[in-house]
């Protein structure tokens, strides 16, 4: 069988700067990223408490209008937000 991938180092670092330069609170991006994400959710994920399923993932690069790469790769960083 396959072995599990590593979560990558810096993914809540990135979903919290995301949320950040979107100047939204963690309520406010819950709604925008939708299946029935909470803020519960969105403040695990920036702790690094749960790893966000992969359509949570792609619904933050679509939010931020950022390639899904640039989020998970930990040897990429992140474009100047606004």
């Amino acid at each position: 069988m396959g072995r599990a991938r590593n979560r990558p180092d810096r993914l809540a670092e990135k979903l919290l700067q995301i949320r950040k330069a979107l100047g939204l609170s963690q309520r406010e991006l819950a709604k925008r990223l939708g299946n029935y994400r909470t803020h519960h959710h969105i403040s695990k994920y920036e702790r690094g408490k749960s790893v966000p399923p992969i359509e949570v993932v792609l619904a933050y690069s679509r939010v931020a209008n950022v390639q899904i790469e640039q989020i998970v790769d930990d040897d990429v960083d992140l474009p100047l937000l606004f």
